[in-house]
C-alpha cells in the first residue's frame, strides 16, 4: 500500500464506477491500517459519497467497523449526520445492525441527531426496536434531547 501511495501518477481518491473511493472501500471492509494511511494524503476526501450517498462513515458504522468509525469522527472535514440518498444516516445504519459500539461513539457527538428519519420514517430507536437490539436501544433512550436544559 505505501508504494501505492508514493507514487505521483496513482490517484488515491479517485472513484470507481459505483462512486467508491478508495478510502470509502477500506472504511466499508474495515481496514483501518489502509484508512489511516489514506487519510493522511492530500487529495482523499474523507466525505465523499458514493453514486448512492453512502459515506466511509455511514459504511464503517453500517458493517460495525468501529476504530474506522472513531477514525472518521475525529476529523473536522466529516459530517457524522449525513444522510445517504434514502435520509440513513450512520447511527441509523449502526443501530439497524446492532453495533453498540458505533452508536455509542456516534452518540458523543452534539452533532448527530438521535431521531432523525429516513425517507419511510423509521429512525434509530425504531429500527434497533424492531430487530431487537437491547444495548443500542438503552443507549438510544439514555441520549437526552439537544433541546432539553436550554433556556
Amino acid at each position: 500500500m505505501k508504494l501505492l501511495l508514493g507514487r505521483e501518477d496513482v490517484s488515491h481518491g479517485r472513484p470507481d464506477n459505483r462512486g467508491g473511493t478508495p478510502l470509502l472501500w477500506a472504511a466499508r471492509n474495515g481496514h483501518h491500517r489502509v484508512a489511516k494511511l489514506l487519510l493522511e494524503q492530500q487529495n482523499v476526501s474523507p466525505d465523499r459519497p458514493d453514486n448512492r450517498g453512502k459515506t466511509p462513515l455511514l459504511w464503517a458504522a453500517r458493517n460495525g467497523y468501529d476504530r474506522v468509525v472513531e477514525l472518521l469522527l475525529g476529523r473536522e472535514d466529516v459530517s457524522p449526520d449525513r444522510p445517504d440518498d434514502h435520509g440513513q444516516t450512520p447511527l441509523l445504519w449502526a443501530a439497524r445492525y446492532g453495533h453498540h459500539r458505533a452508536v455509542r461513539l456516534l452518540l458523543e457527538r452534539e452533532d448527530v441527531s438521535p431521531d432523525r428519519p429516513d425517507s419511510r420514517g423509521g429512525t434509530p430507536l425504531s429500527l434497533a426496536s424492531r430487530y431487537k437490539h437491547k444495548r443500542v436501544v438503552k443507549l438510544l433512550k439514555a441520549r437526552k434531547p439537544a433541546t432539553q436544559g436550554m433556556v
